[in-house]
């Protein structure tokens, strides 16, 4: 019998050459199986070899390697990382919407059952769709994409909702940079999100549902769309969900990679046809959702932890975290970082743990000067902050945002003056344009952070960005202008010198700021 050996098909694996060293094992005799990826970026291509003590990790594996792996070779050297699941990286986290990514196949339905697989789903079936909704309300659970809003009020006010259809509409755009955990989890356990989305539809008496995919996730396509058909094959999915006499029908839609469709009423427009523009609510989607219909919406992290709610129930998953920030969160560790990638953990776990614990500190070797937390429109945050407790009212006190889990590590060579200037131009590119504040509102602040930057007019221009800022955050139609903010005040509040102004010219400027500062003079306005 030839050695099993486990080759990750994650994108991310295969970008460092994945493929070519899984059709290296196979030509070298080898019985190659295909997993997620286990989030230990730093070390793909991570092949595991089976052994009698379990599966043997091999780091950065490349095709001329294959048959010294299988010899044996490599086993006394740094390259062997051990028996992966004993790795301290992973034994330190606490999995449940990642448990199965990295150890199974992604589309072996048994393999998924053997692992816990729709047992949630199992028990959501013998249950009424009242009772599965206190199940997912007293588990505490909330939106993981970022706005945190309870999942149970959502589901309730749809299941409560009276139409001739009803829809489950997963937003998996993705658009944060420094986010992955989406596309890792639909690459490496599609039928969680899947059993997730069925989940919802029982409780809510939906019928139809759709994942709204960012086309730049083709790996994440092509497998989603595959498991689905054979959710359908073994009846997870159809006309009788397992057997009952539920019926839910799920399909795949991509998106054109417009980063306002990540905002819940713009990825319907966009499902219905339309450009993806952020609707005003009332009506909320819950309500009035796709096609006018009531609609669960969620992301793929907060449907994903759906089936351990329903498995093991909502007390269980209440039992973790901390504060009204329940369960689990997955983290993603990015940018200029030794040691990116997924660490599920409870909430509350510490900032400074996931960064320099976890993350091991910069790739560059340099000191950490900041990191962002929650996608481009997070706060920055210095290392005098890494104390923080990862929970959404924490961070919310500190003028920041949990997000969608994705933290963004910077060295000391980042100029957090061209950081905030980044995120009005961001903002400026990706807004809708519906809203004055946001699509006007980023295009100014581009400019007076160039002339603050420039020096010209410096006190005028940085009371004028103050005030610009607290348009845009309280006049904005949806977080993608009210959010904007958020990175550009950090910056200035923690760097000022990198605004070409002394320390403590731009708190001092801050701390007195009028009711109105557009009409300062000096060329202040814009």
């Amino acid at each position: 019998m030839s050695t099993v050996v486990w080759v990750p098909c994650d994108a991310a694996a295969v970008s460092v050459g994945a493929d070519a060293v899984a059709e290296a094992f196979e030509a070298a005799g080898a019985t190659v199986r295909r997993n997620g990826s286990r989030g230990m970026l730093w070390m793909e291509p991570l092949v595991e070899v089976e052994t009698d003590h379990g599966r043997v990790g091999y780091a950065a594996v490349e095709p001329a390697e294959a048959t010294a792996v299988l010899a044996g070779d490599l086993a006394s050297t740094e390259r062997c990382v051990g028996v992966v699941d004993e790795h301290p990286w992973l034994t330190r986290q606490h999995r449940v919407s990642f448990a199965r990514v990295g150890v199974t196949e992604p589309t072996d339905i048994a393999a998924y059952r053997e692992h816990g697989g729709l047992a949630g789903l199992q028990r959501a079936l013998t249950l009424s769709a009242e009772e599965v909704v206190q199940e997912v309300t007293d588990s505490g659970l909330r939106g993981r994409g970022g706005a945190g809003f309870p999942a149970g009020i959502k589901w309730d006010t749809v299941r409560k909702a009276e139409a001739d259809v009803k829809f489950v509409c997963c937003n998996a755009d993705e658009g944060d940079s420094g986010t992955f955990a989406d596309r890792m989890l639909i690459e490496g356990d599609p039928f969680t999100l899947i059993e997730g989305m069925a989940i919802a539809a029982v409780a809510t008496g939906a019928t139809e549902g759709f994942v709204y995919l960012r086309s730049e996730y083709p790996h994440a396509i092509r497998t989603l769309r595959r498991a689905i058909d054979i959710a359908y094959a073994h009846g997870v999915l159809g006309t009788s969900v397992l057997g009952s006499d539920h019926a839910f029908d799920l399909d795949v839609r991509v998106g054109a990679g417009a980063y306002i469709c990540g905002e819940e009423t713009s990825m319907l427009d966009s499902l219905e046809g339309k450009r993806g523009e952020v609707r005003a609510k009332p009506p909320i989607p819950a309500l009035q959702g796709l096609f006018g219909r009531p609609t669960v919406v969620n992301n793929v992290l907060t449907l994903s932890a759906v089936p351990m709610v329903l498995a093991d129930g909502g007390a269980a998953y209440a039992a973790l975290g901390t504060g009204k920030s329940r369960g689990t969160q997955v983290f993603q560790l990015g940018g200029n970082v030794a040691r990116g990638g997924i660490v599920e953990a409870d909430f509350g776990i510490g900032l400074r743990e996931l960064v320099e614990d976890f993350g091991g500190g910069t790739a560059s070797g340099r000191p950490v000067k900041a990191v962002q937390v929650g996608g481009p429109l997070g706060a920055y945050l210095p290392p005098g902050k890494f104390d923080l407790p990862m929970d959404y009212e924490a961070f919310a006190e500190a003028d920041a945002m949990v997000g969608h889990g994705g933290i963004v590590v910077f060295d000391d060579s980042m100029d957090a003056g061209a950081m905030a200037r980044f995120a009005m131009e961001f903002c400026a590119k990706e807004s809708c344009g519906k809203c004055t504040p946001c699509r006007v509102g980023s295009t100014r602040g581009v400019e007076v952070i160039d002339r603050i930057r420039a020096g010209t007019h410096r006190e005028a221009n940085l009371v004028l960005l103050e005030d610009l800022c607290a348009t845009m955050t309280k006049g904005s139609l949806c977080a993608m202008g009210g959010l904007t903010p958020m990175p550009v005040r950090s910056a200035l509040e923690h760097w000022p010198e990198d605004f070409g102004a002394p320390p403590g010219e731009a708190e001092a400027v801050a701390d007195d700021i009028p009711e109105s500062a557009t009409s300062t003079d000096g060329g202040a306005r814009p």
